[in-house]
This record gives structure tokens, C-alpha cells and sequence, in this order.
């Protein structure tokens, strides 16, 4: 159970990332998603602490911080893309809080999301929402939490597999334990909110965000 917040330190409505958008977004990690706790993680490795960043994308404050500081990220980025997607189910609450903060600033731009396996029935496909997109569109990805890359380089080979070009990913935290070179050696370039470095700070009271 996460601890109990007091106030928003968010504006209503769409606008500019800022500085404190991202402290505040970093006090909700800290806060929120952090453990110090023994964990097996999916890649099969141990760890020390555990993050479940789905306590602050599934929250509505959470979730309107992440998508003004991920799509100010990508404006940063100056690359324009026809649509946004990433894999399920880290991706899904991250890609509807960027679309209706890209549409906020008059933006229109579609998501998709990229299951794990094709499905056995209808259109067989790993690919959600992408229809409409043109083939060979520039793509962007999004994911929650960057640990050995997997799941990005298998979401961005699908989404290359359905005629599509992923020219970039952003990822919330990155666990720092390899998945930047995995995706640099996949051809897909990667930028993080985070480091969990600066999320274990924060969570001792040693890093950034309001007392």
C-alpha cells in the first residue's frame, strides 16, 4: 500500500514539463514504487530492491506527471513521429498519458501497444491500435522500467516486423544493469526520466524533492 498524499503538486491540464515536474514525479517513484526488498525480477536476477512503477503510471497524478515530462522529453528530442507505442503491459497507462498530453499541445498522434505473443484468433497480430499508420512510419516506444532491455528489443523487432521504424525509446527508470547497451546494440537509441541510482537517493532522503 502506498503511503497517502496530500495535495497535487501538479496544475490541472495540459502544460510544460518543468523542473518540478519531474521532482515531483521522482518523489512519487521514490515514494510509491520503491522497495527495499530481496526480488527475483522477470530477467531471472536478484536484486536488493524492487520498483513497481505501475503504483505511480495508474495513479492520476502519476500518470498526468509522467505524460508532460515524457512528452517533453520527446519534444527535446526533435524527432517527429506518426505514432507511440511500447510493449504490454509496463507501456499501456505511459502511452495514453502521452497521447493526451501531446493532444493537449495540439498534437494528434495514435498509440499502439505490443503484446508479448501474436493472438491465436482475429488478426493474429503482436501490434494493437496501429491501424492508420503508414508503412515505414517513424515510431516511438515507451516503457516503465529498463532492467536487461528484452522486452524493447522484442517490441521494437515486432514493430519493424509489422513494417514500421521505432527511432527511439523512452523508459521511466532505468535499473542501470545493461538494457541501454542491449537497445544501443539493436539499433534503438534510449532515454531514461531516471536512473534507479537517483530513485534510491530519493527514497533515503539523500536525493531531490520537496521536505
Amino acid at each position: 500500500m502506498r503511503p497517502a498524499r496530500t495535495g497535487s503538486g501538479a496544475p490541472a491540464g495540459p502544460a510544460r514539463a518543468s523542473g518540478d515536474d519531474r521532482r515531483d514525479l521522482l518523489l512519487l517513484v521514490a515514494r510509491w514504487c520503491y522497495e527495499r526488498r530481496p526480488v527475483v525480477l522477470s530477467s531471472g536476477k536478484a536484486s536488493d530492491y524492487y520498483l513497481d512503477c505501475r503504483r505511480v503510471t495508474l495513479d492520476p497524478e502519476g500518470a498526468q506527471l509522467c505524460g508532460r515530462v515524457l512528452y517533453s522529453m520527446y519534444a527535446a528530442l526533435g524527432e517527429r513521429v506518426a505514432a507511440v507505442g511500447g510493449p504490454t503491459l509496463g507501456a499501456d497507462p505511459l502511452v495514453v498519458a502521452f497521447l493526451l498530453t501531446a493532444l493537449g499541445h495540439g498534437e494528434r498522434i495514435p498509440g499502439f501497444l505490443v503484446r508479448k505473443a501474436a493472438k491465436e484468433h482475429g488478426t493474429r497480430s503482436r501490434i494493437e491500435g496501429a491501424a492508420g499508420v503508414p508503412a515505414g512510419a517513424r515510431v516511438l516506444l515507451l516503457e516503465d522500467v529498463l532492467t536487461t532491455g528484452r522486452s524493447l528489443v522484442q517490441a521494437a523487432e515486432a514493430v519493424r516486423e509489422a513494417g514500421f521504424d521505432p527511432v527511439h525509446a523512452l523508459v521511466l527508470v532505468d535499473r542501470e544493469e545493461g538494457g541501454r547497451e542491449a537497445l544501443s546494440e539493436a539499433g534503438l537509441p534510449v532515454r531514461a526520466v531516471f536512473c534507479a541510482s537517483e530513485v534510491v537517493r530519493a527514497a533515503d532522503g539523500r536525493g531531490e524533492g520537496p521536505t
